[in-house]
């Protein structure tokens, strides 16, 4: 869902945005770094999901990132529709060290073009590139994925911080520039000054 609205000549935008991928991949990480510019070696599986929010300002947008984690763990993968229905954006996070997540990711970008918002910002993520040295997946292979896919590339790092904020600002990026194509469902109006800023819904 996004929605957006105009206070002081400065254009607004909330967007919701979804990660998805394997239990371990780093998606909590990612968006603990992203959010509070922090790291925890040993983070806590996500139960079901987990929200936050960040603004960005982009050229005279402030975007506002409605950010929902979703947890990794089979048992959990029919609620993911309630997270990414109507969402904006969506990350695709795998882990580097692990051809097993990336073909899971390959199964939620088969997923999101049959079951998501068709307008959708689609970033793959690969992370963990701090641990170079137990790469399983090329950087290579992944691009040519994305490419095919429509989706945008990067390799990432929740630890050393290595472009986390970098995927999430081009995702801001490209909202603003989606806003006249984005179909009715992600995308509402917003006439009352300042309600683009409030949450939307999760589902």
């Amino acid at each position: 869902m996004a929605s957006i609205s105009t206070t002081t000549g400065r254009s607004s935008l909330g967007a919701k945005l979804v990660l998805l991928g394997d239990m371990g991949t780093g998606k909590s990480s990612l968006v603990l770094r992203f959010v509070k510019g922090q790291f925890h070696e040993f983070q806590e599986s996500t139960v079901g999901a987990a929200f936050f929010s960040q603004s960005l300002a982009v050229n005279d947008v402030t975007v506002k990132l409605e950010i929902w984690d979703t947890a990794g763990q089979e048992r959990y993968h029919s609620l993911a529709p309630m997270y990414y229905r109507g969402a904006a954006a969506a990350i695709i996070v795998y882990d580097i060290t692990s051809i097993e997540s990336f073909e899971r990711a390959k199964k939620w970008v088969q997923e999101l073009q049959k079951r998501g918002n068709p307008s959708m910002v689609k970033a793959l993520a690969g992370n963990k590139v701090d641990l170079e040295d137990k790469r399983k997946v090329m950087a290579e292979d992944a691009r040519a994925y994305a490419e095919e896919n429509g989706l945008f590339f990067m390799e990432t790092s929740a630890k050393t911080a290595v472009n986390v904020n970098k995927v999430f600002n081009e995702i801001a990026r490209r909202l603003p520039m989606l806003q006249s194509e984005q179909s009715q469902a992600a995308m509402v109006i917003v006439d009352r000054p300042g309600e683009g800023s409030q949450s939307a819904s999760c589902c």
